[in-house]
């Protein structure tokens, strides 16, 4: 049976309420013994699989490892700085 999360409406308590999937939803607060309302939460989404990843979609190299990526360093363009004056 599934754990459901309640909230009391008056006091504001949170607590926990094991639940089959066919009773109503709804509980009474342990503390106050008022009524409550069940707090919705978003699942976590976990992606498995290929597809998902940059590393899927890279080119093979030569030998023919696809993970494998070119290994380059990246252009950093230079800089020149004007010389000095002397004058302060």
């Amino acid at each position: 049976m599934p754990v459901y999360e309640y909230e009391c409406i008056s006091c504001g308590s949170h607590f926990d309420k094991r639940q089959s999937f066919n009773d109503k939803p709804g509980a009474l607060c342990p503390k106050c013994q008022c009524e409550s309302k069940r707090v919705i939460c978003p699942a976590p989404i976990i992606f498995k699989g290929k597809g998902f990843y940059i590393t899927d979609h890279r080119k093979p190299d030569f030998s023919g490892n696809e993970s494998a990526a070119p290994a380059t360093a990246p252009v950093v363009p230079k800089v020149d700085a004007p010389a000095p004056t002397g004058k302060v």
